[in-house]
């Protein structure tokens, strides 16, 4: 049951917001999060999408395994559709967002957000990110022991190496890069994926000539099964706290509920930030309200601080679509990671001389499990898929049109853009042999980006977001020459034909729109309402390099938690 007041409140169960309530439950304070989205695999919502099941959880006796092996598929169109933004009950609708172009906002509802989805990459920034790129009112030393945390919680290790490791190894290597060995990036380089996924049970290696099942008991952690993206519920047949993949929802969130003083209450979407303001004083933030997306009934509560965790979407949404002051930044600097894919397709005779077989088998091992940093540029990294999120990833939309409208002559790739028909179908039969390379590039903050809303266009909680993203010239100018050097590992490493998406904007990585040092200060503390707090990516300053952001995001929003402790309680 619901109270009518905590010490804290915190809007968003996603992939930070467990973080901030699990600290503040562990030093001993009333803690309620709130997430607009459904709870997986909780024994009070057997069945979350077809009907509202209990009001809110507060015990692990709550979490089942088998509960959320029913709800978990491994189909991929069926559980993107399941987790994508909206409510619980999915007769009515995804939430709209209005992103320009042919791109797309892919981000999560529900205990877990985007961490239900994500592939489990768990870097840290780049230092140079933080420290030398002027937009950060902390050292990057500041969030180091937070990194450790997070880290030691989510059990963050060095991904396994399958065929597509070895493959992009090998032409990292032999393009003249150097192997990094050092979570504290410095300098470019390749190494294994740093994973918040449990490592694959031992007599799944290679040599290991393991002829069973791959469920739970029998094989414990990853079973290099792919999944990630549709939830991963591998090993099937785990307790909740045993699947492999650490999202949110299996690492913080249990822990959140242990402390006994966290209480989650999904389906639960915030609409107002309830303040109180002095004579001549500034205002400060005393509750919310928020609306049951089953019932649509209107509740509110009180709290001694009030914690944004809704993500670099819906927080700045949230705040425009309330009475809270302006402030010109609120929404403003967004970045994306603007990104492209390069695609490599190798000769069966030439695999067979390289790896001894005759495919790369992508869809073996874990999603995302090799990478390539450049500080200063951003990151490559291997995409391990299935054919279907592959072809539309790699060959569906194209910022330069079909390909059959590009020369490529002067270029490294020997394709660039949309494919179709005839040729399509001649890849994706070769989809054994192919290797996707995500490129991923350190955008920097504009002010001209950002999420704004309109009062024409509103939905059952108000007005919706309106995103608007248009890279610099300095952006374009990352984005390829990270792409040109993914094209020279892919032909280092042997492919013979490489393919260029010239991908539209797509909100991968979603970040900076309530940045630290422009909406909040050094605390994370709003600088216009006292006791408002933000503790998601869209406190971010920056996009960390262009490194994957969860860690970092979990680490500020751990430090948030602290400085809370240290001002209020």
């Amino acid at each position: 049951m619901v109270a009518e007041s905590y010490d804290a409140v915190v809007v968003g169960a996603g992939g930070d917001g467990p973080v901030a309530a699990w600290k503040l439950g562990e030093a001993g304070l009333s803690v309620l999060l709130l997430e607009a989205g459904p709870f997986y695999g909780n024994e009070q919502w057997p069945k979350p999408n077809e009907e509202p099941g209990g009001e809110a959880s507060s015990s692990t006796a709550d979490l089942s395994g088998d509960l959320l092996d029913e709800q978990f598929t491994t189909r991929e169109f069926e559980m993107i559709n399941k987790l994508l933004f909206g409510p619980a009950d999915h007769e009515r609708g995804f939430w709209f967002r209005k992103f320009p172009g042919d791109g797309a906002i892919l981000q999560c509802a529900g205990v877990g957000g985007t961490t239900l989805h994500y592939t489990g990459c768990h870097p840290r920034a780049y230092p140079a990110s933080i420290d030398e790129q002027g937009h950060w009112p902390i050292d990057y030393a500041d969030l180091l022991p937070y990194y450790r945390e997070v880290e030691e919680l989510c059990e963050v290790t060095p991904a396994p190496i399958t065929a597509k490791e070895e493959l992009f190894f090998r032409g990292a290597a032999r393009a003249g890069w150097e192997f990094i060995d050092d979570y504290n990036v410095t300098g470019p380089g390749y190494r294994p994926q740093p994973n918040a996924i449990r490592p694959p049970d031992a007599k799944l290696h290679v040599d290991a000539g393991h002829d069973g099942g791959f469920t739970y008991p029998e094989v414990r952690g990853d079973t290099l099964a792919l999944g990630n993206i549709a939830g991963n519920p591998h090993p099937r047949g785990a307790p909740y706290e045993e699947k492999a993949k650490r999202a949110s929802n299996v690492s913080f969130v249990p822990a959140a509920l242990r402390t006994g003083n966290v209480t989650i209450r999904p389906n639960a979407f915030v609409t107002d930030v309830r303040t109180e303001t002095a004579l001549d004083d500034s205002p400060t933030a005393t509750g919310v309200a928020f609306r049951d997306t089953w019932t649509g009934r209107t509740e509110s509560v009180e709290a001694e601080v009030v914690i944004l965790a809704a993500g670099a979407i819906e927080t700045p949404r949230l705040w425009l679509n309330t009475d809270l002051p302006r402030n010109e930044w609120v929404g403003r600097g967004l970045t994306i990671h603007f990104g492209d894919n390069v695609m490599g397709l190798w000769d069966a005779a030439d695999l067979e001389g390289i790896l001894g077989k005759r495919t790369v088998d992508q869809h073996q091992g874990q999603d995302i499990a090799a990478r390539f940093d450049y500080p200063g540029l951003g990151m490559l990294q291997t995409v391990g898929t299935g054919p279907g999120i592959g072809a539309i990833l790699g060959f569906g939309a194209s910022a330069s049109g079909f390909a059959f409208q590009n020369d490529p002559d002067d270029a490294p790739w020997d394709t660039m853009g949309r494919l179709a028909g005839a040729e399509l179908k001649r890849l994706l039969s070769d989809y054994r042999r192919m290797l996707q390379i995500l490129v991923v590039s350190d955008d920097r903050p504009h002010k001209r980006n950002g999420v704004t809303v309109s009062e024409a266009l509103p939905d059952e909680h108000g007005p919706i977001p309106l995103v608007n993203y248009e890279p610099s010239r300095g952006d374009r100018q990352r984005r390829d020459e990270l792409a040109e050097i993914a094209a020279e590992i892919l032909r280092e490493a042997g492919a013979a034909h490489v393919h260029r998406s010239d991908s539209p904007p797509t909100a991968l990585h979603v970040h900076s729109t309530m940045r630290m040092g422009k909406v909040v200060d050094e605390t994370c503390e709003a600088y216009d309402v006292e006791r408002l707090f933000v503790a998601d990516h869209s406190a971010l300053s920056n996009g960390v390099g262009g490194a994957n952001p969860t860690n970092t995001g979990q680490a500020l929003a751990a430090r948030t938690a602290d400085r809370i402790l240290e001002r209020y309680f």
